[in-house]
């Protein structure tokens, strides 16, 4: 069979996805109508439309330019679990312990599932450096700056 009309492997899969990223974000769109304060409009709508915007222009191109590769790559699987988990439990823990002390778990979640190279002590101190910089400035911006409620 011609390259041009055999079926790539993560095609459809790919598609998939990125319309379901297109129906989240207009979920997520219309939830905002309900919301009183105007001000509280503003982050929600604006992640929502970038999240219909990228997906669909995801979703357009990999219609019209289907590529041979799959959709997840050659990963290990216990990195994108690790991943998924370290962001769904940062979540939950935001209203019990706080927006730094869940950024870290998010951050530690994450660096662990990115991490390729070996662990040595100089890495490990300068990574929890550097996330413990990143944490407290979003926290400054959006707690002094912004002026956004935080827990």
């Amino acid at each position: 069979m011609p390259n041009q009309q055999r079926q790539p492997e993560g095609h459809v899969g790919s598609l998939v996805i990125s319309a379901l990223f297109v129906i989240m974000g207009i979920v997520a769109l219309y939830d905002t109508t309900g919301y009183y304060d105007r001000d509280s409009q503003v982050f929600p709508r604006t992640v929502a439309l970038l999240m219909i915007l990228t997906a669909g222009l995801s979703l357009v191109t990999r219609f019209l330019h289907p590529r041979e590769s799959g959709g997840f790559g050659t990963g290990t699987w216990w990195r994108r679990v690790l991943l998924i988990l370290a962001m769904f439990a940062a979540s939950l823990a935001i209203p019990h312990i706080g927006f730094l002390a869940s950024g870290a778990i998010a951050f530690a979640g994450g660096l662990i599932a990115a991490m390729h190279d070996r662990w040595t002590v100089t890495t490990a101190a300068l990574y929890a450096g550097c996330g413990a910089a990143v944490m407290i400035a979003f926290f400054a911006l959006f707690r002094y700056v912004l002026h956004v409620p935080l827990p």
